[in-house]
């Protein structure tokens, strides 16, 4: 076959997505095994992108997250992948998305019913011997009170009695809990300042999710911040953005946010970055 021809080939006949991801993968030397590795994305997924069966995910929200996760960590343009999947998956039958259902990766490791439920019995007896210990004294030789001392009438208290020094409250530390609501179903990836990834999931309206107070430097990408409630120790603080754009690397630790005050809802990350 003449060059012309295969490139005449070629373009009758255009490499789905998940080939584009298998070949950059290869040609990097990396195992699937790797880029699961580096995205903390379940190897079976990964899979099922190189072989494009979106269908077995859990739903198209996830399909186009997932792949241009990997797209990413194998330096293929994420912006285009992620337009080609779009395109790949309007061409298949329209589903219902799905709950996206976690499964143990090593079911092994799921303790058993019985140690459950000895754990929990242990658990009540602990509470018990504690509720005995303080309430009633049996266990630690307290005799019960003579006659003399039952009837005994109650000294008065001192005229001039000293005043009780009230602890002045400490201070709240600068920081807090930041929380995050979602109002709508929204994509979101949280990672840290080394670009470990916190959390990479679809939020479904009103779950939360409360970023972990000793992160290392917290950030967002996410393609609709107008579907997210942020709070630091249960206040509302400014959102994150108007939702017209996406946003990407924008600071959402305590500190970060406070720093926000009364910002308009305009000010979201100066870094964008399309939807999934």
């Amino acid at each position: 076959m003449v060059e012309g021809e295969a490139q005449g080939d070629a373009n009758l006949f255009p490499k789905q997505s998940g080939e584009v991801l298998r070949d950059a993968r290869i040609a990097q030397g990396l195992e699937i095994a790797d880029v699961a590795a580096r995205t903390r994305i379940p190897q079976r997924h990964l899979e099922a992108i190189e072989a494009s069966n979106y269908a077995s995910l859990p739903s198209t929200t996830y399909a186009i997250g997932f792949a241009k996760a990997y797209a990413r960590a194998v330096g293929v343009d994420e912006v285009t992948l992620g337009t080609q999947v779009r395109g790949e998956l309007s061409m298949l039958p329209s589903r219902e998305p799905a709950t996206p259902i976690y499964e143990a990766d090593e079911p092994s490791r799921t303790p058993p019913s019985g140690l459950v439920w000895g754990g929990a019995l242990l658990a009540l007896l602990i509470l018990a011997g504690i509720g005995l210990w303080y309430g009633t004294g049996i266990f630690r030789g307290d005799s019960a009170p003579t006659a003399a001392e039952a009837t005994a009438e109650p000294q008065a208290a001192p005229a001039d009695t000293a005043t009780v020094a009230v602890p002045t409250p400490a201070p709240t530390p600068a920081g807090g809990q930041v929380t995050l609501t979602a109002t709508d179903e929204v994509w979101v990836r949280i990672y840290d300042a080394a670009n470990n990834t916190l959390l990479i999931k679809t939020l479904a309206p009103g779950e939360r999710y409360d970023v972990p107070m000793d992160a290392n430097g917290p950030m967002i990408n996410i393609g609709r911040p107008d579907k997210l409630d942020v709070t630091v120790n249960g206040s509302k603080v400014a959102p994150l953005g108007n939702g017209k754009v996406a946003i990407k690397d924008v600071p959402i630790s305590a500190a970060a946010l406070l720093a926000r005050g009364a910002a308009p809802a305009e000010a979201g990350g100066s870094n964008t970055t399309a939807a999934p």
